[in-house]
């Protein structure tokens, strides 16, 4: 315990020092560390997804570092400071497992979440889906949405009624495409179908969004295989055809499954 007070205690003293003496980091403000807070989470989903603890280690400490940032911003102008960031923190994590510092019982990790969003609604809210980012991507905001919805028990019964609607829903796309009359239609048609995957891989325990990064990742490593290889053969990829295209690709995709 002494260990972790000591560290804070020591990114608390520098972060002082850092904000009084520095000329980039005396010129900060809340807004203008915002999207650099932003890609620091991405850098540490990236390590996540890679499991590469060394880097999670180091993400967190980055991502750390802007909390402490801007509580001592805040707290020049009296606002706040990391103490009452903190202590926040700790009065909602008490207020919101009764299950834990109450009476209250939860023997599994659903029960403790519908909990909360019943929790969530006595506190204020007017809406279960006001717990939802505006600003989340898009696949990940769904999922959030969907989760939101199922903690008041808007929820489908089975999984393969689920499955039923990602067939209705690509149906209905197929339908509008070959029509070709409506983009916005096809478009909406489209979103639906999206939709209902992102509920129907919640059901089965899928992340999408860390399911579309995997994806995105194994391409990009694919892609880029076939212009290393092509090179080294003697090929320009853009004078190549898909079937050249496609033995690297092969080849490629060999490779990883040899590895796995």
């Amino acid at each position: 315990m002494q260990d972790r007070l000591k560290a804070f205690e020591r990114l608390l003293n520098i972060m002082d020092n850092l904000r009084e003496n520095c000329p980039w980091d005396k010129e900060q403000t809340l807004k203008s560390l915002r999207h650099l807070t932003l890609e620091e989470v991405y850098e540490l989903s990236d390590s996540i997804l890679n499991e590469d603890m060394k880097s999670i280690k180091g993400e967190l400490g980055d991502l750390m570092l802007h909390l402490v940032f801007y509580s001592k911003i805040a707290s020049e102008s009296n606002s706040f400071d990391i103490s009452d960031v903190l202590n926040e923190i700790c009065d909602k994590l008490i207020h919101r497992h009764p299950h834990i510092y109450g009476d209250e019982k939860a023997k599994t990790a659903e029960d403790v979440l519908n909990k909360w969003e019943k929790l969530k609604l006595k506190e204020g809210r007017k809406s279960v889906l006001e717990g939802v980012p505006s600003s989340l991507p898009p696949l990940l905001k769904a999922y959030r949405i969907q989760e939101k919805a199922k903690g008041v028990g808007f929820e489908w019964e089975k999984r393969e009624e689920v499955w039923d609607k990602v067939i209705e829903e690509l149906n209905e796309l197929k339908r509008e495409v070959e029509t070709e009359e409506n983009t916005l239609k096809m478009e909406d048609e489209f979103g639906d179908l999206l939709f209902a995957l992102t509920n129907y891989a919640r059901f089965v325990g899928i992340n999408p969004d860390d399911a579309l990064e995997r994806t995105n990742k194994k391409f990009i490593s694919r892609f880029q295989y076939i212009e290393t290889e092509s090179a080294k053969d003697g090929f320009n990829i853009q004078d190549m055809s898909l079937d050249e295209m496609e033995t690297y690709w092969l080849k490629a995709k060999y490779l990883e499954n040899s590895n796995d």
